[in-house]
């Protein structure tokens, strides 16, 4: 069974190591960025279950329209790569737009130094949420998203199923099996619709 461990070291002899910012790191951080952000992933599982469970990183997100305003947050302090489709290029003054592939940049403060921030590049449709997975999916932030009493928001943990999903990777079938049992019948439902459009035999489905 591969285990947390032997995913971060085959990525880390990939793409180097990481010293992600904890859940307070990342509140600093992102202080004077001005513009909305929120946390997805195994974080905000955490957040809605309560269960604490190993972090590779930590996954930030902002809409993509809005990149400009975290390159001018890290300029001189940080170095931003897009990331995607395995590819990695920097985002400075001569590859100003990420390349076509990527859906995140990463963050570093040079090439020896580690890895400290996933900044997902959230789509948006006339200014509201657009889904990932689900084209038709168009919400205003507050109805997608959730802030817990640290005063961090978060996606809507439904949401974070319907992507880990497609991953499959034995974290994300822990992060359900912590969040099923507090999930509405509606939130069961939506991540169960996600599952059916992956793969209409996914062993998710086995729980509806």
């Amino acid at each position: 069974m591969t285990t947390y461990e032997d995913e971060d070291e085959a990525f880390q002899r990939l793409y180097g190591r990481w010293e992600p910012l904890d859940i307070e790191g990342a509140r600093a951080f992102m202080a004077d960025f001005g513009r909305p952000w929120w946390l997805v992933g195994g974080y905000s599982i955490e957040a809605f279950t309560g269960v604490v469970r190993h972090h590779e990183d930590i996954d930030i997100t902002i809409f993509r329209r809005d990149l400009d305003r975290l390159r001018e947050l890290v300029d001189g302090r940080l170095h931003m790569w897009s990331a995607g489709g395995g590819a990695l290029r920097p985002v400075n003054n001569d590859w100003p737009v990420p390349h076509g592939d990527a859906g995140q940049v990463w963050l570093r403060e040079h090439a020896t130094a580690p890895w400290v921030a996933d900044v997902i590049l959230q789509e948006d449709q006339d200014g509201k949420w657009l889904s990932r997975r689900n084209p038709d999916h168009v919400a205003d932030l507050d109805e997608v998203t959730w802030v817990a009493t640290d005063g961090i928001r978060y996606i809507n943990p439904e949401i974070a199923l319907e992507h880990k999903a497609r991953l499959l990777r034995p974290k994300d079938n822990a992060d359900l099996d912590a969040a099923w049992p507090l999930l509405s019948e509606a939130q069961r439902e939506f991540v169960m619709a996600g599952a059916r459009r992956e793969d209409p035999e996914h062993p998710w489905l086995a729980r509806s």
